[in-house]
């Protein structure tokens, strides 16, 4: 792997190769056959994550430029076509942000509009380049999120419209109408009905009038020709935009929704338009509303105007009130060119609409569907901001209709948002109100009390009276492997579940929590200890899953408990959890550590603190341990059955370490007060520890320095440490002469929490293999919107045994920025790992 420089902590970019020829490699994990490889002493495939071996001559070098683009490409006869037309790929990584582009969509692999929104890798640690867009037409709504990925929040645009694609999936629109050989077949033409379109069809003999939603081929039967999905303006519709399992664009309530074949609807203008405009009578109305209403010219406006007829129509809104008593010369009549095309908002700071006021205690926000004066006009509201000169704040608004006067979402030639051509209107959001076509929005759902609902009824977990044991090894591994396993995370339960099914999902050390005696006055400490093994614990062990009521019950005690109103809610972190647990339980600490002057205390959780000299880059956590023990002059006062650290960082951003290595066992021999130790150089009983040997780079540094008397007598006589300060080591009392034998005290690790982007998950160790490891995420997958659910998930990870059984050397040798998930988030996410002694364990 390249070299580290810890000069400057900066790193090389790993080359990438090529094998173009078909070779059969197997490594001890049976991987398979390599694509591109980033190649040093060790290389590896970015496919897959194996670790091979092979001769450089059959490797080709990927330019670093294109290396990026290429790797998310699966498809491995595509990415080597691409990588032979390298003017393709560059091209592509030079499209500036906001370029309008063709990007392949749906199950049918017709092309569609987008804009791109970013290029670039979609997480930390990855080197790939994929290209987000903004789906636009009949594509609209066909996306997988609204800019987020993986919690993380690239760019912001309206829900299931961002499409996250690999370079092969998207071609400029001048390669469309050349004789372009590229890998992408633009079609001849677009879908006949594009998205947001006025058509009418005939249901029962009755003309009902709607907007084109999704016209394509049905997912799976691209045979039986295109379909049309159409918001219906009243509810007579009985389809929710989906197909099976495929959500083919949003629909806001199944009451206004209709799927048809493509024949039966008709565009509602004449065939000479391509792009439907609004009723000329539309626009006049617009226009008069900035002039004082008349009677005579109002009633006309009422006939002329008419919409397609609402289920539930408004009446026509008054104008304001004078605020003056005093006579005032009326307006003068507006200017032909009052809607300058430019602009999109009239002779600011007034509207293009009548003054009015928002329906109270409605929240309009970016998304909202809205309606503006009456007869209304439809659209959603793409921004809202303040522009200069308008003390009011401002929505820019894509209409459903085009009218002549509005923009593409600039306003005095600033972009503000995009659109189609004359779909873009800016007005005071004050004027805007909620699309009266569809039913009020519910109030907003009680997400701590929903647990408790119906609604999670279908993924309820059972209660297990009987003291259930943990499995190991291929039991283990049966139990939990795969979705709706582990424990369902719900409303930021991300660090309780982590914490909880690393603790007790494959061990026993920490059961004595269970069962600890509780006293008569601790009522809610006896319900606490209860749920938590009845409700959570056996259950889990039982059935391989817990749901989020149960885990919502136990943070609705700790909120009681320690009146912290965050606990059923907010993000917290599994070490305030954990503490806060054990005092709900009313547990004694498992870890008692004392300094040289102090008398011993007592905690559940040791953070780690390594010296500001340490300057490595990568670090085990025996080694951060023994650090930190020795620079703050601190002694185990007995072995502790369960060891949880806490590894050092600065918040949930900054790390201390690129790596962090998890010692699969742990001594603590030397870090046992009161107990015999062997001298460091003859392995007689020791009777001194020296801290500046321990930083010593003569005398092996970095590991514990401990002497017997005549030992410490002779390393100290030399003139480089004759200023050095050793202490002496407590010993059990008694008499002790000769060399030391006892057996080591050591600990085994068990399991491991990690986070990235504010999100916590766990490695478990199931078993006693090297590969025996379970990854865990409670969040792994959705289920519906804001009010869906969470689905947990557990799978079988025996690549990580490979790399915990690396030395700290052989770590830093290696470049983590080319580990793939999930290895990568165990070494250079580690947020807590959780050691144990079964044997000290069954003492507590």
């Amino acid at each position: 792997m390249s070299g580290v420089a810890h000069q400057n902590r900066r790193r090389r970019a790993p080359k990438m190769y090529l094998l173009t020829s078909d070779h059969k490699v197997q490594d001890h994990l049976e991987g398979t056959i390599p694509q591109i490889f980033s190649s040093f002493s060790i290389l590896q495939v970015i496919d897959n994550g194996s670790m091979v071996k092979l001769d450089k001559h059959l490797l080709n070098e990927v330019p670093a430029d294109l290396a990026s683009l290429l790797e998310p490409i699966t498809d491995l006869e595509l990415r080597f076509k691409l990588l032979s037309r390298p003017h393709r790929l560059h091209r592509l990584a030079a499209l500036p942000l906001g370029s309008q582009v063709l990007v392949r969509c749906g199950p049918s692999g017709e092309f569609a509009d987008a804009e791109l929104r970013y290029r670039g890798p979609l997480t930390r640690g990855s080197a790939a380049i994929l290209f987000p867009f903004v789906s636009q037409g009949w594509a609209a709504g066909r996306g997988s999120s609204n800019g987020s990925y993986k919690g993380h929040q690239l760019f912001t645009c309206p829900d299931q419209c961002a499409l996250f694609v690999a370079a092969s999936e998207l071609t400029t629109r001048r390669s469309s109408h050349s004789g372009s050989t590229d890998s992408a077949v633009v079609p001849a033409s677009p879908p006949p009905l594009q998205g947001g379109q006025r058509v009418c069809f005939l249901q029962e003999d009755v003309l009902h009038w709607g907007t084109v939603q999704y016209c394509g081929p049905l997912p799976g039967r691209t045979s039986t020709g295109l379909y049309v999905g159409v918001l219906t303006d009243k509810p007579v519709g009985s389809w929710n935009g989906c197909y099976k399992s495929y959500k083919l664009c949003s629909i806001p309530s199944p009451e206004y929704g209709h799927l048809l074949p493509k024949q039966p609807p008709q565009p509602t203008v004449s065939a000479p338009y391509t792009r439907p405009l609004i009723d000329p009578a539309m626009l006049a109305m617009a226009k008069s509303a900035l002039q004082p209403p008349s009677s005579s010219s109002s009633e006309t406006l009422k006939v002329i105007l008419k919409p397609p007829p609402l289920h539930n129509p408004k009446t026509a809104l008054k104008p304001p009130a004078a605020v003056s008593s005093k006579t005032q010369a009326p307006p003068p009549s507006p200017p032909t060119d009052l809607f300058h095309p430019a602009n999109g908002f009239h002779d600011p700071p007034s509207p293009p609409f009548s003054e009015q006021k928002a329906e109270p205690k409605i929240w309009l926000e970016v998304g909202s569907m809205i309606e503006m004066n009456d007869p209304p006009i439809f659209g959603v509201i793409r921004w809202i901001g303040q522009i200069s000169g308008i003390s009011d704040q401002v929505a820019g608004i894509e209409l459903d209709q085009e009218l002549s006067a509005a923009t593409d979402g600039s306003y005095l030639g600033e972009r503000h948002f995009r659109c189609p051509p004359n779909k873009g209107l800016f007005v005071k959001l004050r004027n805007c109100r909620r699309d009266s076509r569809f039913p009020a929005p519910e109030a907003p759902i009680n997400q701590v009390e929903r647990c408790n609902s119906i609604a999670f009824a279908e993924w309820g977990s059972k209660r297990v009276e009987e003291n259930t044991p943990p499995v190991l090894g291929t039991d283990a591994r049966k139990l939990y492997e795969g979705f709706k396993k582990g424990i369902q995370g719900h409303l930021n339960s991300c660090y309780l579940d982590a914490s909880l099914f690393s603790l007790f999902s494959c061990c026993s050390s920490v059961d004595w929590v269970l069962f600890w005696p509780a006293n008569e006055e601790g009522q809610r400490s006896k319900d606490a200890q209860e749920l938590l093994r009845c409700d959570i614990v056996n259950p889990l062990r039982r059935y391989g899953y817990v749901c989020a009521s149960k885990t919502m019950a136990l943070r609705k005690l700790l909120e009681a408990e320690t009146t912290d109103a965050g606990f059923t809610n907010e993000e917290k972190d599994p070490e305030e959890f954990l503490n806060k647990l054990f005092q709900l339980l009313r547990v004694e600490p498992v870890l008692k550590i004392r300094s040289v002057s102090q008398e011993p205390q007592e905690c559940h959780i040791y953070q780690l603190f390594p010296p500001s000299s340490l300057t490595s880059l990568v670090a085990s956590v025996q080694a951060l341990l023994e650090s930190s023990f020795m620079h703050s002059g601190l002694k185990f006062t007995e072995a502790p059955s369960c060891l949880p650290l806490l590894m050092p960082r600065f918040g949930k951003e900054f790390k201390m370490f690129d790596a962090i290595l998890p010692s699969l066992t742990l001594d603590i021999t030397d870090l046992l007060d009161e107990t015999l130790r062997q001298c460091s150089i003859c392995q007689s009983v020791a009777e001194w520890e020296c801290l500046q040997c321990y930083e010593d780079l003569d005398i092996t540094p970095g590991q514990l320095k401990q002497y017997c008397n005549t030992c410490s007598t002779q390393v100290h006589a030399h003139r480089k440490r004759q200023m050095h300060t050793p202490v002496k080591v407590r010993v059990p009392k008694g008499t002790w002469e000769g060399p030391v034998h006892s057996a080591r005290q050591q600990l085994a690790l068990f399991a491991v929490t990690c986070i990235e982007t504010s999100h916590y998950v766990s490695f478990v160790k199931h078993g006693p293999l090297p590969t025996d490891w379970l990854f865990f995420d409670s969040m792994a997958d959705r289920e519906g919107g804001e009010n869906g659910f969470n689905v947990p998930q557990v799978r079988a990870c025996p690549e990580v045994g490979r790399y915990l059984s690396l030395s700290e050397e052989e770590l830093k040798r290696l470049e983590t920025a080319s580990l793939k998930e999930p290895v990568r988030r165990l070494l250079c996410d580690a947020y807590m790992c959780f050691y144990h002694c079964p044997e000290l364990s069954l003492y507590k």
